[in-house]
């Protein structure tokens, strides 16, 4: 055993999810593990199996509305970090952050062994420095990172805790239609009208569909829902949603949160991905998945928050029948699995 590791991600509760992988190789090996996570991906850290602990550190470096970095919050950091007695720290990423701003704090904080992906020269910050393919699928890259650590993993799966909340009360009856429409990022998500005219087909095609978002999504999934549709809108907590997301035939969601949710289920994905950052990275991992969205539009790899396209039509135009059909081609597949590979999968 190596005594008390902490694992580090400091951004959203997809990118949380996706280092669940490499998350649970540390735990194999390690006697404690705290999570260290920034505000908006805690609820998932919380989810993660093998996860002691979770403290919260919202990062200037990494969030998307970055809080002042002074040396009260700094200290404030250090000093949490010392009373833990970490042995070992992996610091993970995605390829547009740097590890060393964290890793320099832990390193005063007296954490002998830091592990982390970067491409700039860390001087004496890290112990290991990790270079991997910068294409590999975003949990893939994770669980590299833990291999070079010491950690051996081969399951790069992802997963979370299997004890949710019964969603029965708040969902019905299993097998229904999950559409997700919104996301953190404007570029990644279609309109409110284009979400209402898909519901609408799934309703027709004679899909029961429950549509999903945060308290502060009432409004788009009021308007996605449009009274034809179950609204749950500002109904779920993190571990409900996962709940949802679990007792769905098919989810439809673009490239969020929710997404990477459902995989961690087990549950099918329509994925309605924007290609301002890569699908080979940030698709759904490990789950029967039909991706949607011209993946070869302009905007490809810019990593734009706000589409830089008029009309966005990398969403806008993918047609209502095509999402029908990909629910179907996937609510087939699902069904194939039998009832007793279906619960095997979902860790039930």
């Amino acid at each position: 055993m190596t005594g008390h590791v902490l694992a580090a991600r400091l951004d959203s509760a997809g990118d949380v999810l996706v280092t669940g992988p490499a998350v649970r190789a540390v735990a194999a090996r390690a006697d404690r593990v705290t999570f260290l996570a920034g505000p908006r991906g805690r609820a998932a850290a919380e989810l993660l199996p093998g996860v002691h602990r979770v403290l919260e550190f919202q990062a200037g470096w990494v969030d998307f509305d970055p809080p002042p970095v002074t040396a009260t919050t700094i200290d404030d950091l250090r000093t949490d970090i010392a009373s833990l007695g970490v042995d070992e720290a992996l610091i993970f990423t995605s390829y547009h952050q740097s590890p060393l701003p964290l890793a320099l704090v832990l390193r005063t904080a007296g954490v002998r062994r830091i592990c982390a992906i970067s491409t700039d020269y860390p001087g004496s910050l890290l112990d290991v420095r990790h270079q991997p393919d910068e294409d590999l699928p975003e949990p893939v890259r994770a669980v590299s990172l833990a291999r070079a650590a010491g950690y051996p993993a081969t399951d790069t799966s992802l997963r979370i805790r299997a004890d949710l909340p019964d969603a029965r009360a708040l969902a019905g009856d299993p097998g229904y239609v999950v559409f997700h429409p919104g996301a953190a990022v404007p570029a990644r998500r279609m309109s409110a009208e284009r979400s209402a005219s898909i519901v609408a087909a799934l309703c027709r095609a004679g899909h029961r569909v429950l549509v999903t978002g945060s308290r502060e999504e009432r409004e788009l999934t009021a308007a996605a829902a449009a009274g034809v549709a179950e609204d749950l809108g500002g109904a779920t907590d993190f571990a409900m949603l996962a709940a949802v997301l679990r007792d769905a035939g098919v989810v439809v969601a673009p490239n969020t949160a929710a997404a990477h949710l459902a995989a961690a289920v087990g549950t099918p994905i329509v994925s309605l991905f924007a290609p301002v950052v890569p699908a080979c990275r940030w698709a759904p991992h490990g789950v029967p998945t039909i991706l949607l969205g011209d993946q070869s539009a302009a905007c490809a790899g810019s990593r734009a928050r706000t589409c830089p396209m008029p009309g966005h039509p990398c969403l806008e135009e993918i047609e209502d029948d095509a999402v029908v059909a990909a629910v179907a081609r996937l609510a087939g597949i699902e069904r194939s699995l039998g009832a007793e590979d279906d619960l095997a999968r979902r860790g039930a």
